[in-house]
């Protein structure tokens, strides 16, 4: 587990609309918190964020269905077009590990290096992941 990170459990593989979202951070005294919520508890503002999340899961390989998935905040480092050895810029990003199930029973986990999409740098979804994260 780390630091920060964000579980979301989908309990009726490919319906959208019912989940639990479970943060996972440190407080400022240095305790990990653990707070749960569900659809009707995400902020308005959130939304559009974790519709992002649902559009990269949709993407997964059918029959696959995601049935929880583990967000954390990672930094890319973005190099010059020019020159591949020289950094220009570093931005956060969120990865998303995929556990998914398959109509006969089957489970599998995807991760960002099998699936791109799993990579999501809209800095809406990095600011999703920073408000379930970061309270104090």
């Amino acid at each position: 587990m780390n630091n920060e990170e964000i579980q979301i459990q989908f309990s009726k593989p490919g319906n959208w609309q019912e989940f639990t979202l479970t943060a996972v951070y440190q407080d400022a005294d240095g305790y990990t918190r653990i707070d749960r919520y569900t659809p009707a508890e995400i902020p308005a503002e959130q939304a559009p964020a974790m519709a992002a999340v649902v559009a990269a899961l949709v993407g997964l390989a059918a029959p696959w269905q995601a049935v929880q998935v583990w967000a954390h905040l990672m930094t890319a480092t973005i190099y010059s077009e020019d020159d591949p050895f020289t950094p220009i810029v570093q931005r956060d990003e969120v990865a998303l590990d995929v556990e998914a199930v398959n109509e006969q029973g089957g489970r599998r986990f995807f991760t960002p290096y099998q699936y791109p999409e799993f990579i999501i740098d809209d800095p809406a979804a990095v600011e999703f992941f920073k408000f379930f994260t970061s309270k104090q």
